[in-house]
């Protein structure tokens, strides 16, 4: 039997039970109903014992359509999992960042960690969609007042969003008829001591931004449209009514020819894409949310298991390519 961990975010231990809202929930049931040996974790509790990745850890089980961790934590090296998924939410804080250095001496040989702890450190989900400039909008990354008016005053409308947080938290419009210009910057970047992402506004946002789901070099054709909550110009709340059908457009089918050996390459396996106008406005590598539950409605399938099949394949193939390479 394969063995499995999940590193998940404290609150998502918390409420672990009949959260059915949360990607893992979902991952994590299906995992268990086929057979899967599933463990849970949070970053807090990955330590290292010399060179050893250590953690404390939790079992869970799947029973009456539900999921149930149990109550007593064990004592486990990570490198006896087959494979590991870090998914806890931003901020990409030193927490994050230490948690990914002890995931590095996992023995990458035999486990295989999706996204890859390199991958975290390496590719902020902001910056990342520079990696592919035509499908990226125009975009600086300053912390400097001046360099940022600038670039407002050339494109007139502007988005401003930090680096490490998610769930629109943080981000601004700016146009260059506003009264607040230089508070709004201030605050953005702490008085210019934080960078931030500025990009140029894409009016496509007013219907709202699309997320298309990528794992294993494919882009599934399933989709949300997030729509602007009340009457705000950004998506950030979870609710049924601004989650609406995004079938994927000839344009955006494209994007997975673009960008999937790239991200293998880079060792994510696993991501959501943030789409405006055919733009990728962010790529989402740390925890991303895949809205199980709202394409289920929308698609009247089981979008779960659709996901499911597709990780374990990843996982299957990669567990190949291991024993290959060992042997």
């Amino acid at each position: 039997m394969q063995k499995i961990l999940f590193i998940i975010d404290e609150i998502e231990l918390k409420y672990f039970e009949f959260n059915r809202l949360v990607t893992n929930f979902w991952l994590i049931k299906c995992l268990l109903d086929r057979g899967y040996d599933v463990s849970i974790t949070v970053k807090n509790l990955l330590y290292l014992e010399g060179k050893s990745p250590m953690a404390r850890v939790y079992g869970s089980v799947s029973k009456d359509e539900n999921i149930f961790k149990e109550d007593v934590l064990k004592t486990v090296c990570l490198n006896d999992f087959d494979t590991i998924f870090m998914r806890p939410d931003p901020p990409v804080d030193i927490d994050y960042i230490n948690a990914t250095y002890i995931l590095s001496h996992i023995n990458q040989d035999k486990t295989l960690i999706l996204n890859s702890p390199k991958a975290l450190r390496d590719f902020n989900e902001k910056l990342y969609i520079n990696k592919f400039p035509n499908l990226a909008p125009k975009n600086i990354v300053s912390a400097n007042k001046n360099i940022i008016k600038e670039f407002l005053f050339s494109e007139e409308e502007i988005i401003i969003k930090p680096l490490n947080r998610c769930f629109s938290s943080g981000v601004f419009y700016l146009n260059k008829e506003d009264k607040n210009i230089n508070a709004i910057i201030d605050t953005a970047t702490n008085n210019g001591k934080t960078q931030v992402m500025v990009q140029k506004f894409l009016k496509g946002i007013m219907k709202g931004d699309k997320r298309l789901i990528f794992i294993g070099g494919e882009i599934f054709e399933y989709a949300v449209r997030k729509v602007a909550t009340n009457n705000d110009f950004k998506f950030n709340e979870h609710v049924k009514e601004n989650l609406i059908k995004g079938d994927l457009t000839a344009e955006e089918k494209l994007i997975e020819k673009e960008i999937a050996q790239t991200l293998i390459n880079d060792g994510v396996y696993i991501a959501g894409l943030d789409v405006i106008d055919g733009k990728i406005i962010e790529i989402n590598i740390t925890s991303p949310c895949f809205f199980i539950n709202e394409i289920n409605s929308l698609y009247n399938i089981n979008f779960e298991k659709i996901v499911t099949d597709k990780i374990i394949y990843v996982m299957e193939n990669a567990k190949k390519r291991l024993c290959t390479s060992v042997s």
